[in-house]
């Protein structure tokens, strides 16, 4: 089998991670804060030291502002449904991904909230920043955009669009779901107010872990209440971080998964796995921009202008059926369909075929590449 969907979650996973979550079922699976006795005690040391090594990999500003989420949407929802306000307005990208694109329009829908949509222009980022500019209004509060497009790997110019909320007096959330672990994120350096990352895609962690990293003391209202070993005595949430924005039991295997998953990353390099993954892409599209029925939505040229990720169509087939046909016919995991982001394929004219998206990992190899090219003859 030849996975190429690392976008949905990296596979396979380091073999550090394995054994890091199987030591946290089978020794560090008591519930940290909640008793007195050494075996608690030793788990919260853990879940600690995991803290501490995501502090580090984004120069957050202090532990206390690393929490710890069951995923990278409930990272989002927790900041939009716990810093907007009724009346506010907010600005996201046209290459959202539901995680932001669905709790912002379900608040409007309520009419609790309004917001507007800024295109985004290919290879143009002037232009994506002034259309941003255009849409603030006096009830402007945040700015929520995504790192990277999941479906074409076009890297919005975020530095830049956080620099103009905060000209703004704005917030600025950055969805970093596609690239913590691909990208530097410096949440110190570039001053980003809430960074929210999908611990199972390029940090390597299993499934059902995420990270929201909040920044400039700003404040969170929780997304639920709940037991958090700390202050049992009040029935208001405590009032502070992490365990403010914590309730409920933590997963401990996710957590130390993650801080493992995180070491490989480091121990590797970011711009190390960066250039493996973006030739393996270049090298791709340059082959398949040769194949006459297959329309690319980037050029190899421009890769270093994407994340390592390539979405194609075919002509006269839908995305679906060159995803049945790899998987059936030749055992590679590719994805078709809209990715969950409509708002990206209604951007670039794909909202009714979708697109087949290619996401290598460290581990993919330029053989993978290869057999999947011979693999794609048929539609050439």
């Amino acid at each position: 089998m030849i996975y190429l969907d690392n976008s949905a979650t990296t596979y396979p996973k380091p073999p550090q991670v394995i054994r890091a979550v199987q030591s946290a079922v089978q020794t560090y699976g008591f519930n940290p804060g909640r008793g007195g006795y050494r075996q608690s005690l030793r788990t919260a040391q853990k879940v600690f030291e995991a803290r501490e090594a995501v502090c580090d990999f984004f120069n957050a500003s202090s532990v206390e502002s690393v929490i710890f989420t069951p995923s990278c949407t409930q990272a989002i929802n927790t900041v939009i449904k716990g810093v907007l306000k009724k009346g506010d307005h907010v600005i996201i990208s046209s290459f959202e991904h539901n995680a932001v694109a669905r709790p912002i329009h379900k608040l409007q829908q309520e009419g609790y909230i309004t917001y507007s949509i800024a295109p985004v222009e290919i290879d143009d980022p002037d232009k994506t920043v002034d259309n941003f500019r255009q849409l603030i209004n006096a009830h402007t509060r945040m700015i929520i955009c995504t790192h990277a497009s999941n479906v074409f790997g076009y890297r919005l110019p975020v530095e830049r669009l956080c620099a103009l909320a905060h000209g703004n007096g704005l917030l600025f959330c950055l969805d970093a779901a596609q690239s913590a672990g691909i990208l530097p994120i410096n949440m110190q350096n570039d001053g980003y107010d809430f960074v929210c990352c999908a611990g199972h895609k390029y940090l390597y962690g299993p499934m059902g872990i995420g990270v929201l990293l909040i920044g400039n003391d700003n404040e969170v209202e929780p997304l639920i209440e709940g037991g958090t070993g700390s202050v049992s005595d009040d029935l208001n949430m405590p009032n502070f971080y992490p365990d403010k924005l914590e309730a409920g039991t933590l997963n401990i295997a996710g957590i130390i998964g993650l801080r493992a998953g995180i070491d490989f990353v480091k121990n590797k390099g970011i711009d190390r796995i960066r250039r493996k993954e973006s030739r393996l892409i270049h090298d791709l599209s340059k082959e398949l921009e040769g194949f006459h029925r297959i329309r690319l939505y980037h050029s190899a040229d421009s890769v270093s202008y994407h994340t390592p990720v390539l979405s194609f169509t075919v002509d006269g087939t839908d995305s679906e059926t060159v995803v049945k046909y790899l998987s059936e016919q030749h055992d590679i995991c590719v994805r078709g369909g809209l990715h969950c982001a409509p708002l990206a394929h209604r951007s670039m004219g794909t909202q009714e075929t979708g697109t087949v998206r290619i996401s290598p990992s460290v581990f993919t190899t330029y053989n993978d590449m290869r057999y999947l090219l011979n693999s794609l003859r048929k539609f050439s």
